[in-house]
Parts: C-alpha cells; structure tokens; sequence
C-alpha cells in the first residue's frame, strides 16, 4: 500500500504540473483587462489603450481597459490585487503609484515591493521646467538668482503632494535652497491654463505639453530635467547645467501583473512589449507625437529601475516631510 500511494500520489503532482504547464502554454485563452488607474483622457490611459491594442493582435485575444481612477492610484490598484494572479488582469502604473506612493502615506493599502510584479517598462516622459514669459529668467540659472531676490514671494502650480510638479519642485527646493508657494489644483490642464494666464509663474510638466505652449510663446521652457539636453530643445540646459549638480528625473509608466502570476505568462507579455516597443509603426503613431521615449526592459532590468528609483525618492519625499493622511 505504501508503494502505491507513493504511486499515486507521484502521478497526481506530475498530472497537476502537466495541467498547469497546459494552461499557461495556452495563455491567452479568454479575454485580458487592462486597468488603468486614472480618470480616461490622459497620458497612462492613451498608453494603456496602445498596449492594449498590440497585445491584443499580438497575442490574438480581446484586451479591454477599464479606468479605476481615485485614491492616488489606490483604487485601480486594489482592482488588480483583488483578482486571480493568472496574466488576465494587468496593471499600467505610473511612477507615482510604485516609487512615490510608499513614501508619501503612513497607510498604504498596498505594497507594490511585494504584491506586484513588474513586467516591463513602457514609457519615460521627459519633464520641464517651465515659466511664464513675464518672468524675467532665461535659464535655470537666472530663475535660482531671482527666486533668491524673492523669498518667499513666487508661487508654483501643483496637482497634489504626490503630483510630479510637487515632487520635483520639492527636489528643488532641497537642492537649490529655495522655497517656493505650492498652489493646488485638479489636473495638468488648469494648472497650465494658469501658468498661460500668469496666475502662477512656474510649474514643471512634461515635455509633450509643454513644448506647443513654448513653441507659440505663451509659456517659456527655461531647463529640462533629463540627465543630458534633448534633441528637441538643444538650446535649453538641464537642471544640472543651471547650478543643481544631479538633478535628474523622468516620469514614466509601466506594465505590472498580480505577485505570484507565472514566470512563463510574464516572460511572455515581457516579450510582446519588448517587439512593439521596436515597431516603427508604434513609434511613429504613439511614442514620438507625445515625444515620449520607450523604456522597454527585461523584467531584471525593470525591477533595477524600480528599486534604484525607490530608494531615490524615498530621500527627497523624506527631506520634504510630505504625507498624506
């Protein structure tokens, strides 16, 4: 009897990995749902809703987005934690939901470290630092001598504590000594239509929405926050160049699945990201008219980036006593 159970139950394990093995070679064999946790209309939506798109051809299965917007990315978050980690609930994030966010709330209701597992990275969105064309600055330089004249006295426009204009003016303030006066509002568009309107002088924001509003004068892209100067903007230093030795940030936006999906089903998306980063079509319709950069990685690779970015931001989010309660 003790042979045979141990017959059996042999049997039993190798029939079960043989089915799971099927199951995941025949990944995907029903429709994949891509959340997005913010409102529909913005940059990670339209990225989310591209890669959705060339999943869908490339693995020859429906792939559908659905907007969990709220709660600083926690809401759209919870949505992909409370489902099965089986490659059928994806997640696009930004950096503010896995790099920031631990940093910023004393309660999170989750932890991206350890319930997430990155897939790939998708997008950089270079960022800059812009100002209206009253303000009498040409570059980083010449704004860090007038704020120091004006202490205390220039305002700077924000979408939240956890917003990227807040961080980076943030970062600023740490390594330039400055301070500046956040004000708040309820996304990129109104704080821009202010800055247009000189209601505030300033505000960082990423190149793709910066550079119209540059290019018609109505706003004046004075330093980018990239390590090098961009293509675009050859004419216009970085951050580092202006009197702010390593300052350097980029937004991007990545793909993520539930901790615990199968290495097989995450190698394979990782591989069908990878490709589309390298379609020229995809390129040429996607990345460059927003005049993002791909950030197309191995999954390693990825998982480097988020670490190395956590610990960064950890940093400065600390040095600024940011929190959300």
């Amino acid at each position: 009897m003790s042979r045979f159970s141990t017959v059996a139950v042999a049997l039993v394990l190798a029939l079960a990995g043989l089915s799971s093995a099927f199951a995941q070679a025949e990944y995907p064999n029903r429709p994949i749902k891509i959340v997005v946790p913010v409102a529909p209309g913005g940059l990670a939506d339209m990225l989310g809703r591209a890669v959705g798109q060339q999943l869908g051809l490339a693995l020859k299965q429906q792939v559908f987005i659905e907007n969990k917007p709220g709660g600083n990315f926690q809401i759209g978050i919870k949505e992909v934690l409370g489902a099965s980690a089986d490659g059928y609930t994806l997640l696009v994030a930004q950096e503010g939901a896995i790099v920031l966010n631990p940093h910023l709330y004393s309660t999170l209701s989750y932890d991206p470290l350890k319930e997430l597992s990155p897939i790939s990275g998708i997008a950089k969105v270079d960022q800059v630092l812009i100002v209206h064309p009253s303000v009498p600055a040409k570059d980083g330089k010449e704004l860090i001598a007038y704020a120091k004249s004006k202490t205390g006295e220039l305002s700077f426009g924000t979408f939240g504590p956890g917003s990227t204009p807040q961080l980076y003016m943030e970062m600023l303030h740490h390594m330039a000594g400055l301070k500046f006066i956040p004000v708040t509002y309820r996304g990129a568009a109104p704080m821009l239509s202010d800055v247009v309107a000189n209601h505030v002088p300033m505000t960082f924001i990423s190149l793709g929405q910066a550079l119209p509003l540059h290019k018609e004068g109505k706003v004046r892209i004075i330093a980018v926050c990239t390590a090098q100067r961009l293509d675009v903007l050859p004419d216009v230093p970085t951050l580092a160049e202006s009197g702010i030795p390593g300052f350097e940030a980029t937004a991007w936006h990545g793909l993520f699945a539930k901790a615990g999906t199968p290495p097989e089903i995450l190698s394979r998306i990782n591989a069908e990201i990878q490709r589309m980063s390298k379609d020229p079509e995809f390129k040429a319709k996607v990345l460059d008219p927003t005049f993002f950069r791909s950030m197309a990685s191995s999954q390693p690779e990825f998982e480097s980036t988020i670490k190395a970015e956590t610990t960064k931001w950890k940093t400065f989010v600390e040095a600024a006593k940011l929190r959300i309660d």
